[in-house]
């Protein structure tokens, strides 16, 4: 049974919401629990690619007031979307895919002003890792302006794998660095492309950066060596608007 607005807790309730399709974002199990319920439910997660982790009991008893059976789920704002289904999807649509590849963006804010910059600029889809990134909850929905609940969310195991399928699947990839030598106007964004964007404290991972077709950065004068990542993505959207509207006027 839900305790409170957007969690669930109990092994039973847990199982049920699995087989009922429920969308969660993170399970959280206590620390040292051992028993054959628990391995049942942790294959369960892995088959449904849900994230968990194992917390102190202190922290779920803060969160439900006790009876919790050692388990609670956070259930999310929304439904994540496929990114396997998806880009075929735009292909046959006859669209020129644009998504934004995610990487460390662990502030809310940030995400939801990034995924309303996104759907603004006419992007298709943003690309969340399991782990590592901001939860999408009400916060991250408000800061959006509401355009999580509108551009396809794809909630992904590992960003090089989705970066790889990606690319295999025609998308060139460029990341947003302020290191870079090419500026983010020089790159060709008439064509389908994953835009690579890092957390500003961490940067882009290094497997991701390797695997770019292309790294651009975003010139800057002045003291500050770099823009808000919300920011960055906004004028790199925006380039591609230019450019896709130019050659629709050409």
């Amino acid at each position: 049974m839900k305790l409170k607005s957007g969690l669930i807790f109990g092994f039973h309730p847990l199982t049920e919401a699995l087989q009922s399709g429920k969308t969660l974002d993170k399970v959280m199990i206590r620390q040292g629990m051992k028993n054959d319920q628990l391995s049942r439910l942790i294959q369960q997660l892995q088959q449904h690619d849900i994230p968990f982790q194992f917390v102190p009991v202190q922290k779920l008893n803060r969160m439900t007031g006790g009876n919790h059976q050692g388990v609670i789920a956070l259930i999310s704002e929304l439904e994540y979307t496929e990114l396997e289904k998806l880009i075929p999807s735009l292909f046959e649509q006859g669209k020129l895919p644009a998504v934004a590849i995610l990487d460390g963006i662990t502030d809310v804010r940030n995400l939801g002003a990034i995924a309303r910059s996104a759907l603004c600029a006419g992007l298709d889809a943003i690309v969340i890792p399991a782990t590592g990134s901001a939860r999408i909850n009400a916060d991250a929905v408000k800061t959006s302006s509401g355009a999580l609940h509108s551009i396809a969310v794809c909630r992904v195991k590992k960003l090089p794998d989705a970066a790889t399928f990606l690319k295999e699947s025609g998308l060139q990839l460029v990341a947003a660095s302020e290191k870079a030598s090419d500026l983010y106007y020089s790159a060709d964004f008439g064509r389908p492309t994953s835009f690579i964007l890092g957390g500003e404290d961490t940067g882009i991972d290094k497997k991701l950066l390797q695997m770019a077709d292309k790294i651009v950065r975003i010139p800057v004068n002045g003291p500050v060596q770099s823009l808000n990542v919300s920011a960055a993505a906004s004028v790199l959207f925006y380039e591609m608007v230019r450019q896709r509207i130019e050659e629709i006027r050409s």
